[in-house]
């Protein structure tokens, strides 16, 4: 896949998350139709939990901190907020997209997880995949515990997909306590700038912009 059949944007300020879920599904369909190209959108949002299709309500520990919404991806609890890189991806499944196979989700789910890893290492931080977990990992081998760095959710719709990453960039992470992130409280979550790593969010966007061209 090239720039030229892909669209790239990154919107100002904060979107509200029913107005990007409306986005999603307008261009999904459009997509479907073939009246529109694939879409890779960069967003940040207001701080905010929502929730996959297999998200237990008692995950929920603050249910009146922010607000809340039924997103309709897979996956579980999830924190979306300010300082936090949102990418919702919007391809065409059918076709291959680089080293990703065409109507394999797994292989699709492999790509995002390549992208990420590849945007971390441009800034010297080692992303890692858990079996059996989601999410992409940082580990600090000298205290021996590990943390969440990036979130996954995706859903296919007649073999386009929507929904995407988060990759915490600078969010406040007492945000997150507020739910048990993707189920898992037994590790915690982390961002660039806990790491030491003072990256503005252009030079993010920058870095997944470049990553994405040797994955997708």
């Amino acid at each position: 896949m090239t720039d030229r059949q892909l669209e790239w944007r990154i919107s100002d300020g904060l979107t509200e998350y029913p107005a990007a879920l409306a986005e999603m599904a307008q261009r999904v369909a459009a997509i479907r139709a073939g009246t529109a190209s694939d879409l890779v959108w960069m967003v940040e949002h207001p701080p905010l939990y929502t929730a996959g299709t297999s998200a237990r309500r008692e995950h929920l520990q603050e249910p009146v901190r922010f607000a809340t919404f039924e997103a309709g991806r897979g996956g579980q609890w999830t924190y979306h907020g300010p300082g936090q890189r949102t990418g919702y991806v919007m391809l065409d499944l059918t076709e291959a997209h680089g080293g990703v196979k065409p109507r394999d989700v797994r292989s699709y789910v492999h790509g995002l997880e390549e992208w990420l890893i590849r945007a971390l290492d441009r800034f010297n931080v080692r992303g890692e995949r858990r079996e059996g977990r989601v999410g992409i990992w940082v580990t600090d081998r000298m205290a021996g515990t590990e943390s969440k760095i990036a979130a996954l959710g995706v859903r296919v719709t007649r073999w386009v997909s929507w929904h995407g990453v988060a990759l915490n960039v600078e969010p406040d992470l007492g945000h997150f306590s507020g739910i048990v992130p993707c189920g898992i409280s037994e590790h915690g979550v982390t961002s660039l700038h806990a790491l030491g790593i003072t990256a503005t969010m252009d030079e993010v966007d920058a870095a997944l912009r470049s990553a994405w061209r040797e994955v997708f």
